[in-house]
C-alpha cells in the first residue's frame, strides 16, 4: 500500500497577483477550504497517511493550516462554530506532515527531487499537485483509482485526460499504446508541444505514482527549457528501461491554477452544497 504522498507547493502563483504576493496559492479556499486541503483529503481516502511537503519561502501558512491553533480552539469551544473544526482536526489526528524547501524555482522534477528526503528512496509514492483539484461524484477518488492501478502492474503512473486540440500547448502530453481500457503504455512524454505536432490529445495532469527508482533517474537528467528539471523527461527515461502507464482517470478536474478554473470549481461546490443542504 502507498502511504506516502508529495505535496509540491513552493510556486509563486504568479497568475493570482496580488492575492498570492503574502498568500500561498495552495490556500487559496474553495468555498470554506484550501486548495490544498482538498489534495490532503484526496490522498488520505486512497490510503495515505505521511504527506511530505516541499514548499518555499512565504509559505508558512500551509504548515500552520495542518497544525493546533490552541488560541483558536479555545474561543470556539462548545460553541456552534466548533464543527467547522471537524474535517480539519481530523486530518491533523490521522495524518503525519513533513517539510522541506525548494529554495529555487527549477520545475517540477526539481521539487519531486528534494523530496527524497521526506518519501525515502525506497517505497513507491504518490504526487498531488494541489491546484489541479479532481473530484468523482461517482466513485473513488482519482488518487485512489491510480494506487488500484498501481498495485495490478508496479510501475509509474501519470493520470491524463484529453483536451482539445487548440489546448494541447498548455499541457505535458503522452504517446502510447492502448493496454487495457483507459489504460496506455507510455512511449514518449512531450512537455507543452505545438498543436500541430502533438503526438495525441492526452494530456499530463497533477497526479502521479512514482517508483523510488525516480530520484537516481532525476539525479541524471538534464535540465531543459528555462533550465527546469521536468519529470515528463526522467519518465520517458523510465519508459525506455521499463513501464511507464497513462490512465485516464474517471472523474472530472479543474485547473485552479488559473482563474477561470479557479471560479469554475468555486461555482461547483456552491452547487454541490446547495444541493445537498437540508
Amino acid at each position: 500500500m502507498i502511504q506516502k504522498c508529495l505535496f509540491p507547493a513552493a510556486g509563486y502563483g504568479t497568475r493570482f497577483l496580488p492575492a498570492t504576493k503574502a498568500m500561498p496559492k495552495e490556500m487559496l479556499p474553495i468555498l470554506t477550504k484550501p486548495l490544498i486541503q482538498y489534495g490532503v483529503e484526496e490522498a488520505m481516502n486512497a490510503g495515505c497517511n505521511v504527506m511530505a511537503v516541499i514548499t518555499g519561502r512565504g509559505k508558512r501558512a500551509i504548515t500552520d493550516h495542518f497544525d493546533i491553533s490552541y488560541e483558536l480552539e479555545h474561543q470556539i469551544q462548545n460553541s456552534s462554530k466548533e464543527v467547522l473544526l471537524q474535517e480539519i482536526r481530523h486530518i491533523i489526528a490521522n495524518c503525519t506532515f513533513t517539510y522541506t524547501r525548494q529554495n529555487e524555482m527549477k520545475g517540477l522534477g526539481d521539487a519531486i527531487l528534494k523530496g527524497n528526503v521526506l518519501v525515502g528512496k525506497q517505497d513507491p509514492f504518490a504526487v498531488i499537485l494541489a491546484d489541479d483539484l479532481c473530484v468523482n461524484p461517482d466513485g473513488d477518488g482519482v488518487l485512489r483509482q491510480m494506487i488500484d492501478l498501481y498495485n495490478k502492474y508496479r510501475c509509474c503512473i501519470v493520470a491524463i485526460m484529453e483536451v482539445p486540440k487548440d489546448e494541447i500547448h498548455k499541457y505535458g502530453v503522452i504517446e502510447g499504446s492502448v493496454l487495457e481500457e483507459d489504460v496506455f503504455v507510455v512511449s514518449n512524454m512531450v512537455e507543452k508541444p505545438d498543436n500541430e505536432s502533438a503526438p495525441s490529445n492526452f494530456a499530463i495532469i497533477g497526479r502521479y505514482i512514482l517508483t523510488p527508482d525516480i530520484f537516481t533517474v532525476l539525479q541524471k537528467t538534464k535540465p531543459g527549457k528555462n533550465g527546469e528539471l521536468q519529470i515528463t523527461d526522467a519518465l520517458c527515461e523510465q519508459a525506455k528501461k521499463g513501464m511507464v502507464l497513462a490512465y485516464k482517470f474517471q472523474g472530472k478536474r479543474f485547473d485552479c491554477g488559473s482563474v477561470e478554473g479557479f471560479v469554475e470549481a468555486t461555482n461547483y461546490f456552491f452547487e454541490k452544497e446547495n444541493a445537498t443542504a437540508p
